[in-house]
């Protein structure tokens, strides 16, 4: 069942919007952000998983401010570093930009053709009691040599989605949140949150 009123667990900016406008998809009346609770935060992604990262945000801010929470965890997986950086994606450095550059820098002596990936991201629901719900969703494309476009976050700037052409960072926002693996990790839940 989707509940009435739910707090994003991420205190993640970038995160924090597209999760707010996909939820609105579900007719959810309140979303709330960890900013009307202070003193709340999720706790470190110490998991081996985007599942386990995922549950465990979502399980602390449920528990903290007694309402069900909706949590993500996404990584970038690049096939020519053997899936890496994957579930480590937010620590591959210290910030947008030196992640994005370690990432170029990394792949510098890879071909077009091998710089196949793809974003995952795993989405949790949680309520105080316990409940939980779950829910994936990927999106497949490359990495380009350079970064385009001034939207997104993130990775966004190199990720070149197969179903756009362009970097998510070039996209136009609507587009996007058509194709993006956290679109589709929230819409895939809202069709079991639906459905139970």
């Amino acid at each position: 069942m989707i509940p009435p009123r739910l707090v994003l667990a991420t205190t993640n900016r970038g995160k924090l919007e597209e999760l707010r406008a996909l939820v609105a998809e579900w007719g959810v009346a309140e979303v709330l952000s960890l900013a009307a609770f202070p003193g709340v935060s999720g706790p470190e992604e110490t998991g081996r998983s985007y599942l386990e990262n995922a549950l465990a945000k979502a399980r602390a801010v449920a528990s903290a401010t007694g309402l069900p929470a909706l949590a993500d965890d996404s990584g970038l997986e690049v096939e020519a570093l053997g899936g890496a950086p994957g579930v480590r994606s937010a620590r591959y450095a210290p910030t947008d930009a030196a992640r994005v550059a370690r990432l170029l820098a990394e792949l510098a002596s890879v071909p077009r053709a091998a710089r196949r990936a793809r974003f995952r991201c795993v989405v949790a629901l949680a309520w105080p009691r316990g409940d939980e719900v779950t829910a994936e969703g990927t999106c497949l494309g490359w990495i380009a040599s350079a970064r385009s476009g001034s939207g997104g976050f993130g990775y966004d700037p190199v990720f070149v989605a197969d179903e756009l052409g362009c970097s998510f960072a070039a996209a136009a926002p609507a587009d996007k949140q058509r194709v993006s693996h956290r679109a589709r990790a929230v819409r895939a839940l809202g069709t079991r949150l639906a459905s139970s």
